[in-house]
């Protein structure tokens, strides 16, 4: 009876491994034919049956890239800070820092939707993910500024600098068209002081002078006038 028993466990185990190797093989095969969102269901079910089997740890890291690459970004997000949570310290965790920030604002969101209200909760919503991302990306660069993946975090930081600003500017000018200049004030100097690395810092000068005369707040234009001449100079002479 006892040898009976051991036969039977013995067999359940290579079933069970042979089952899990399958599930394994098969999202491998989705995520290397590009079907991202097949791939993702294999991942989350070998994950499901065997949390503590040997391709555990693979699949949740396979699991965020596979979010990633099929546009499912809020499930990317959220695999990511998993997996950070539970592998704090696996040689591959620069590469869930990096998919996290990338994931946090894509080109279609409303950002810059012209069939969107101006500042509506969707355009509101866009721009705070683009703020997250460009921040999380920035989390990722102190980390890990040698990382493979760090020129690319770059690129897509400068990206998101300048698209934030733009839509900081476009914001502003809707409110100096509107005469509400303190509001706009406060979106160039948003600009001014979080982003001046941006391509919208001389635009957001000119908008305060522009608010400043319009406020009769003359000391304040000319000193901001001054700003904007050393700004041009500075950026001639580079």
């Amino acid at each position: 009876m006892g040898l009976s028993a051991s036969c039977a466990n013995k067999e359940e185990t290579i079933e069970r491994i042979l089952l899990e190797k399958e599930l394994f093989d098969q999202a491998q095969n989705r995520l290397r034919s590009g079907n991202f969102a097949a791939a993702a269901m294999s991942l989350e079910m070998l994950e499901a049956r065997y949390p503590f089997g040997r391709f555990a740890t693979q699949a949740q890291s396979e699991l965020i890239y596979a979010y990633f690459k099929s546009a499912n970004y809020e499930a990317a997000i959220s695999a990511a800070d998993r997996f950070i949570s539970l592998h704090p310290n696996h040689p591959n965790i620069d590469y869930a820092y990096y998919l996290k920030g990338m994931s946090g604002y894509t080109a279609d969101m409303s950002i810059f939707n012209p069939n969107m209200i101006l500042e509506d909760a969707a355009s509101k919503r866009d721009l705070n993910q683009a703020k997250k991302s460009f921040s999380d990306l920035s989390d990722f660069l102190l980390r890990f500024p040698d990382s493979d993946y760090a020129d690319q975090a770059r690129q897509r930081m400068v990206f998101l600098r300048n698209l934030i600003a733009k839509k900081e500017i476009y914001v502003a000018t809707f409110y100096m068209e509107r005469k509400a200049f303190v509001a706009a004030l406060n979106r160039a100097n948003y600009v001014i002081e979080h982003l001046p690395n941006s391509s919208q810092v001389e635009q957001a000068l000119e908008i305060k002078i522009e608010a400043y005369k319009e406020l009769n707040q003359s000391d304040l234009a000319n000193i901001t006038q001054d700003l904007l001449d050393a700004f041009k100079e500075k950026k001639i002479k580079s």
